[in-house]
């Protein structure tokens, strides 16, 4: 059950973090309500499954570049939801870049604040 509502808070916490960048980035576009919560939905579950995947396959990358390639691979994961998802459309590498910073960044925080709150 702990599994079930760490991932649902993910997905809100996606909800959030798409919608923050839809307004901020110019050549990020994503639909309505219901377009919104299935690329979270896919977001949530490409960071569950795929992204620690992929940090394992890029461990030493990660180690070389002290932990700064783990930018490139939420990029990764959000290219990979441009091209799974049709919601969400971004426009060139600068988007893609500024977009992967604005949602790790929330995601981040998000989930800390929530790591504070339920330890509390």
């Amino acid at each position: 059950m702990k599994f079930i509502g760490k991932f649902i808070f993910h997905i809100f916490s996606n909800i959030i973090a798409i919608l923050v960048t839809n307004y901020a980035v110019p050549g990020f576009f994503s639909g309505g309500i219901q377009d919104l919560v299935i690329a979270a939905l896919i977001l949530s579950v490409i960071n569950t499954f795929l992204k620690p995947l992929l940090k394992l396959l890029s461990g030493p990358l990660i180690l070389l570049t002290f932990g700064l390639f783990t930018i490139v691979i939420n990029a990764v994961s959000i290219y990979i939801l441009d091209i799974v998802s049709q919601a969400i459309t971004i426009q060139g590498l600068k988007e893609l870049i500024i977009a992967t910073l604005i949602i790790s960044f929330i995601n981040f925080i998000v989930s800390s604040s929530a790591k504070l709150g339920y330890k509390k």
